[in-house]
């Protein structure tokens, strides 16, 4: 069977679709794709921030739950979330701008070889930059063409997830036997696997820490990560493979932009794989993707019900024009 290919997408919980918008796209220059709904909750926005084509392994999810309260982080849960940039240089460009833009940061820092920036938004979710300076194995995406922020500065797709978990003896064996990672190295309390071509598009990154408090879900953490796969043939293998060890399964979903199967891997852990297509491309042109409600065929029958139930947000970008913002 294939080995996962790398990061497919990683969804996350926010208190406002509307700010969350503005961050990524003013803040972050990455490009909302897809506005909808979250499929199996209709009255919660689901907003996908990707690359300029909204390839697989670009994109950041995120689910506002109406009342949701405020998450803790801790162990047990996927902590962070990496953006590749092109280089170490593009780093520096990161830190004036954050710091321009009032985002707190960390400053650059090194991990594994790699050059990091870690921040956080709003809602205190977790974030680094990771630069591809040193990074070979799966190919970035396209940055934001029409985006603020300068091209050879601008984030390409995801990088190393980071998992921070209690029992990591347990959650390597996972990892290592059933979803196929190698272990190849470890700093600390930290272990590096990867899967597929390698190199930061298909990596976890997983702490090991048994001080922190329980982490619990709400806004400001991960829902749950995704991993690539080709086709639909791809998760039926897969499926085959969590039944053989005994793990409880989705079964096939059908999302429209892409085919899921989920599984709980460890306490709050929760790991999706997903298919490489269709895609965002199918039910809106390129030029204009992520501005209107995007509906799957589906839930076209309930519209004029799920436009009552989510607020409008006004994401037309494709009438005005970004000037690249330098941070010099």
């Amino acid at each position: 069977m294939e080995n996962l290919k790398g990061v497919h997408h990683i969804t996350a919980i926010t208190s406002s679709a509307e700010k969350i918008y503005e961050f990524f796209t003013y803040v972050l220059g990455v490009r909302l794709v897809k506005k909808t709904v979250n499929q199996d909750d209709i009255q919660t926005y689901h907003l996908f921030f990707a690359d300029d084509a909204g390839n697989p392994g670009t994109d950041m999810t995120f689910f506002d739950f109406p009342g949701i309260p405020k998450g803790v982080h801790g162990t047990n849960e996927i902590a962070k979330t990496s953006f590749r940039v092109p280089d170490d240089k593009a780093l520096d460009y990161w830190v004036k701008r954050f710091d321009r833009l009032e985002v707190k940061h960390k400053g650059i820092q090194e991990q594994f070889g790699k050059k990091t920036l870690s921040f956080v938004d709003f809602d205190d979710q977790q974030y680094q930059l990771i630069s591809d300076e040193n990074n070979t194995g799966v190919a970035a995406g396209t940055p934001w063409q029409k985006g603020p922020i300068p091209l050879e500065y601008a984030i390409t797709g995801l990088g190393p997830v980071f998992v921070r978990v209690q029992n990591v003896d347990f959650f390597k064996e996972v990892l290592e036997k059933v979803f196929l990672f190698k272990e190849i190295a470890k700093e600390d309390a930290y272990h590096l696997f990867e899967t597929g071509e390698g190199g930061n598009g298909a990596q976890v990154i997983v702490e090991y820490n048994a001080v922190l408090p329980q982490a619990r879900q709400g806004y400001g953490t991960v829902h749950h990560a995704a991993f690539r796969t080709t086709d639909k043939a791809g998760i039926e293998d897969w499926i085959e493979r969590l039944q053989a060890f005994r793990l409880p399964n989705s079964g096939y979903v059908e999302r429209f932009y892409f085919g899921s199967l989920y599984t709980n891997v460890a306490p709050q852990i929760l790991f999706e794989i997903a298919t490489d297509g269709p895609g965002f491309t199918g039910d809106e042109p390129y030029e204009t993707l992520g501005e209107k409600l995007a509906l799957p065929p589906a839930f076209e029958g309930k519209r004029e019900q799920i436009e009552k139930m989510v607020r409008p947000i006004d994401t037309v970008r494709s009438t005005k024009e970004f000037k690249k913002e330098y941070e010099d």
